[in-house]
């Protein structure tokens, strides 16, 4: 990477921190009880995070981001875990902070970073990628390149407004990002700097968040505004095709790809369902509804695939509060309701039916599995 190009922002690396989550301390953690993977959950409103026994699906442990020296508004919003679960990453939009974490839940580094969102992380290098959070209005058009092993945080510039949008191809160490504002998505050659800029045509879209398929051959990407999702394909990853548009519903958010890369999940926020699309037909073969189901945000699944996780916000008629004032104007539906606790579903996949709930924080919204040695 050339540095002299990239401006370094900041960077503190919290060597030797004592700061220990409340439910961990001189004992083991709760979760080394765990049977199963941890899920990890932001709880946007309570400034925690829980953690979810896959195994059990059971809250065994959750880690208030208060008492380890962080405030009340620290927003954590998505989090990133590494395959072995020996650390996991939170972005936190009211800290300005990405913060690493170690498997005790102790505080080990912390990357400064404005208003950071969604994460994306290599599974073998030591790179994760930083995008900014879909709040703020005005954040500089550039993402973040942080070396996870320092926390050292280097900003490359994307050439449009908004960059929310992250993923990261790992077999060709090229990242992607697009703008809330602009019909533009671009990818970034984070080794050498090169930004490939691609259109997307047609009505004001609004791009959420990517899907990038098990092979790392087909990239998806929401449009919350215009409720599409486009399929794009990156054989050439830093060219990147538009290929295919899908209706998706009212205001599609985070996807993600089964492991067979058949099925595309994504919560559909202010319909409160779950919409499943079928890679092969290219349309969506099932649209999932359950009363646990309430302005669903984030997703992850289980390493061997058998279970997809969605969190939901749960915020009631509050929902379109998280919202900018454009994009509310523009959802085409309004969410119902008193706000509560957030929750997390778990849809089987063989199945595509909820089989479980489980009730975390307010607001619960990024949400992450560790997927094992996987390479």
């Amino acid at each position: 990477m050339k540095s002299s190009t990239l401006l370094i922002v900041a960077a503190v690396l919290l060597a030797g921190c004592s700061a220990t989550s409340a439910a961990s301390g001189p004992d083991a953690p709760a979760s080394a009880s765990a049977t199963g993977p941890l899920v990890y959950v932001c709880n946007q409103d309570d400034a925690t995070v829980s953690l979810i026994d896959s195994g059990t699906n059971e809250v065994v442990e959750t880690v208030d981001l208060k008492q380890l020296g962080f405030g009340p508004n620290a927003k954590p919003h998505h989090v990133v875990v590494e395959p072995d679960g020996s650390y996991w990453y939170v972005s936190l939009i009211g800290e300005n902070r990405v913060v690493k974490l170690d498997r005790s839940n102790r505080v080990v580094g912390v990357a400064e970073f404005d208003v950071p969102g969604m994460l994306a992380l290599h599974p073998t290098d030591d790179v994760l990628l930083v995008g900014r959070s879909m709040t703020a209005v005005n954040p500089p058009e550039r993402i973040g390149v942080i070396t996870r092993s320092t926390m050292q945080v280097e900003e490359l510039p994307v050439l449009f407004p908004r960059p929310h949008a992250i993923a990261l191809n790992a077999a060709a160490d090229v990242g992607y990002t697009a703008s809330l504002a602009v019909n533009q998505l671009a990818a970034v050659n984070y080794g050498d700097e090169h930004v490939n800029l691609v259109p997307v045509p047609g009505q004001p879209a609004a791009l959420m968040q990517f899907a990038l398929s098990p092979d790392e051959r087909t990239l998806v990407i929401t449009g919350e505004v215009s409720g599409e999702l486009f399929v794009f394909d990156v054989s050439d990853p830093m060219r990147p095709q538009l290929v295919d548009r899908i209706d998706a519903g009212v205001q599609p958010f985070d996807p993600i790809f089964t492991k067979d890369g058949r099925w595309v999940y994504f919560g559909n926020k202010l319909a409160d369902r779950v919409s499943v699309v079928d890679m092969n037909r290219r349309s969506v073969a099932k649209t999932i509804e359950h009363e646990g189901i309430r302005q669903p945000h984030g997703v992850a699944i289980s390493p061997d695939g058998r279970y997809v996780y969605v969190s939901n916000n749960n915020l009631g008629a509050e929902a379109h509060r998280m919202m900018s004032a454009d994009h509310a104007a523009h959802a085409g539906a309004r969410a119902q309701g008193e706000p509560g606790l957030g929750t997390v579903v778990v849809i089987d996949t063989a199945t595509q039916q909820v089989v479980d709930v489980i009730t975390v924080g307010r607001n619960a919204s990024g949400i992450a599995i560790a997927q094992g040695q996987s390479r």
